[in-house]
């Protein structure tokens, strides 16, 4: 007599409703996320230790916003330090904040790593789009800090003091860069950080237009902290890109909403 079997259970085949990784507890996670955040902290430090090499080139491109406003001026473009020690010091900070930028990529993959085990099979395969654009936003950002907007609050600021010798140390200068550069460089995530809320349903393109007019003012409150002046043509160089960012998440939100609903239909 034949034996039946019974049927196995169904296997849902839809990639969509199905997680590649397992499952994780609170303290899984905190070792995940020290794992990330060291791989991290070695890329960074290993990008920097390259860099050092080139410590004397690097200087002279974060100068360059005000030697150049100095020698427009017709002033004394030279930065000036007081502690022996601030030299060293100095390019062991532009080592860093240069191994910083080299290593965003590498950052970026593991914040990428640390997410994945919560997202669906099919989401995995945006991690080098991820990591492409995160990086290539971060680093236009300090390019237009650099370029553009530190430039010209440097020009306001030393043309305000025209009545006194600038003496400018060389360490000031760089915590004033650094600030100015990783800010701009952060800010210009908007996009993404919109996207992956707009990926996960939290906010949708309606919600970022009817909310506009808050954004402006966010976005001008935030140009206003990041330019070490009160000069509103420097701090609008930096605010009009951020708007222009703000739109461009606009449009990402709704191509991702567009995709969603495209997807719900055909479930």
């Amino acid at each position: 007599m034949a034996t039946t079997l019974p049927n196995p259970p169904s296997k849902n085949t839809n990639p969509e409703e199905e997680l590649n990784g397992k499952q994780m507890s609170f303290l899984e996670h905190l070792e995940e996320l020290r794992q990330r955040l060291m791989h991290s902290i070695i890329g960074i430090v290993a990008a920097a230790g390259v860099c050092f090499a080139f410590h004397q080139r690097i200087y002279d491109f974060l100068a360059q916003p005000i030697t150049g406003t100095l020698a427009r001026l017709h002033l004394h473009a030279s930065l000036v330090y007081i502690n022996p020690v601030d030299p060293f010091n100095l390019y062991i900070k532009i080592s860093l904040l240069a191994g910083l930028f080299v290593a965003c990529p590498y950052v970026l993959y593991q914040i990428w790593l640390f997410i994945s085990p919560g997202l669906y099979r099919h989401e995995k395969r945006y991690i080098w789009p991820f990591v492409l654009l995160t990086s290539s936003l971060f680093i236009a950002g300090g390019f237009f800090a650099w370029r553009f907007a530190f430039p010209a609050a440097l020009e306001f600021l030393v043309r305000f003091g025209d009545k006194f010798t600038p003496m400018i140390e060389i360490n000031e200068y760089l915590d004033l860069a650094l600030q100015v550069i990783v800010a701009v460089g952060l800010i210009f995530e908007l996009p993404v950080v919109i996207m992956v809320l707009s990926f996960f349903g939290i906010v949708t393109p309606r919600f970022l237009w009817k909310n506009l007019r808050y954004a402006i003012l966010i976005t001008a409150v935030l140009a206003a902290a990041i330019i070490p002046s009160n000069d509103l043509a420097s701090i609008f160089i930096v605010w009009i890109p951020l708007v222009a960012l703000y739109l461009l998440s606009i449009l990402l939100s709704w191509l991702v909403w567009l995709r969603r609903k495209k997807k719900a239909q055909m479930a």
